[in-house]
């Protein structure tokens, strides 16, 4: 971690979570302190004054979330002097992280006051007893009515209580390399239309650029939710088929869209159309992909998020200048190109409250001014997210900050969301199993199929689930 540094990682084998250095601050003050001073103390009073911890994931090298942290603490403890605010930064790749945090949570020892999730998680970790409501603070605080009301009710448990606050938002499509396009001969403007186009595109690129990979699916566990949302929705859901059926409130299972699916990462591995097998089960190929294969042209096209080029801009990961002449973004087409056309997956992340919050009052207080709108409207562009609030989409920065905005929140409209049910984290682990097999040729598209709807079945018992091949 670049900026206020590190120490060197250790394992503390009692406790399954990587030993880190952390930075608080005090009174407007920022300074590097080492876990081993820490451990044993949640946020709490001290005689230095009440510690507030934050637990965040830390995206490989990147500050960008630490950046918004650091801001808001400094400017929160001048105001504050009293209070000290602690990043506890976890370093880890998706799934891990949501592992991680858990372990933190489950124990008032170890627990931070605030923690940063992702939505798809959220409902999971309040059936398990992680998380407090936060309605009681929400309704007192002026800025929740800024937030769209989907994104509020998208942290609405089933019990109606609200058990975040969203931060932001975020839609899918295919970026490309224009010049691996037009060295492939394919147009600079390219649209497909349905999946044989995005097929035949990444079989010109394999033919006439033999050492560039076509495109990048994320697929398999290593990926994490990337595979499931980034990778395999974004298929299933421009098929006739879906994951969990509103209407009857049940899994659906047997569906011929998700064998379809299945199929075509199939023909993308089985046709050498993507990287090589190991790549795709690195854990960290998303950096890769972001700091070396696009901008040195060794990969055609990938199916990511509006995010991305947060790594390019001036003071991101991967500064690349040239990316707004040479990145072109699709829309992912729908299987045949049927209505309404095209698919994208909307998700975000929130901040939430944990169960052991040493004052929750007061950790409500710091994610109040996490949120304030022009903090939050320079952390929203620093991070080319898609704001959920209507103060910080008036606002002209943010109206004006990145060629891709208008393209990703366009997608908004026609969004697919996850379930959002305590079940959907272990059905995803199912579905990235299922791709997998696929990929690593263990077992067909069928029999992988086969398994997941055996995963699920067991996941939410028989009479939650539908049969769509019966």
């Amino acid at each position: 971690m670049s900026g206020y540094g590190t120490s060197q990682v250790s394992r503390d084998p009692s406790s399954g979570v990587d030993r880190r250095t952390f930075l608080r601050f005090a009174g407007g003050v920022g300074a590097v302190l080492p876990l081993a001073a820490l451990t044993g103390c949640g946020g709490s009073a001290t005689a230095e004054g009440h510690v507030i911890r934050i637990a965040y994931q830390q995206f490989g090298s990147g500050t960008l979330w630490e950046d918004w942290i650091n801001a808001a603490a400094e400017r929160y403890t001048s105001q504050h002097p009293d209070r000290i605010v602690e990043l506890v930064p976890i370093v880890a790749a998706e799934n891990d992280y949501y592992t991680k945090n858990e372990l933190l949570m489950s124990s008032p020892r170890t627990s931070p006051d605030v923690a940063y999730a992702d939505t798809f998680i959220l409902l999971s970790d309040v059936g398990a007893g992680y998380l407090q409501p936060v309605d009681e603070f929400v309704e007192q605080w002026g800025d929740w009515q800024e937030i769209a009301q989907a994104s509020r009710d998208a942290v609405k448990a089933e019990d109606g209580l609200t058990y975040a606050v969203p931060t932001h938002t975020d839609t899918r499509a295919i970026w490309f390399n224009k010049e691996v396009f037009a060295q492939a001969g394919l147009p600079e403007e390219w649209a497909p239309q349905d999946w044989a186009e995005i097929l035949e595109a990444a079989r010109t690129i394999k033919a006439e650029l033999p050492d560039v990979a076509p495109m990048v699916i994320y697929s398999g566990k290593p990926q994490g939710e990337k595979a499931s949302m980034q990778g395999f929705e974004m298929l299933l859901y421009g098929t006739a088929s879906t994951l969990y059926d509103e209407d009857t409130s049940r899994w659906v299972i047997g569906s011929a869209g998700f064998l379809e699916s299945l199929q075509l990462l199939e023909t993308v591995f089985e046709e050498e159309l993507t990287l090589s097998l190991a790549q795709n089960l690195d854990p960290n190929i998303s950096e890769t992909i972001y700091s070396r294969l696009l901008p040195e042209a060794q990969l055609g096209m990938v199916i990511d998020g509006s995010w991305v080029s947060q790594n390019w801009v001036e003071g991101g990961t991967s500064p690349w200048p040239e990316w707004t002449e040479t990145m072109g973004l699709a829309r992912m087409p729908t299987q045949h190109g049927q209505d309404p056309g095209f698919v994208t997956l909307s998700g975000g992340w929130c901040l939430t409250l944990p169960e052991y919050s040493s004052d929750p009052e007061i950790a409500f207080s710091f994610i109040e001014a996490l949120c304030e709108k022009d903090v939050m409207v320079d952390f929203t562009i620093a991070n080319n997210y898609i704001t959920v609030r209507e103060d910080v989409a008036a606002d002209e920065r943010y109206q004006s900050y990145s060629p891709t905005a208008e393209f990703f929140t366009s997608l908004l409209e026609g969004a697919h969301y996850r379930p959002a049910l305590p079940a959907y984290p272990e059905v995803s682990n199912a579905i990235q199993e299922a791709m997998e097999a696929v990929m690593t040729r263990s077992q067909t598209p069928e029999q992988a199929a086969a398994a997941y709807d055996a995963a699920v079945t067991d996941i939410v018992g028989p009479e939650n689930v539908q049969d769509e091949s019966s």
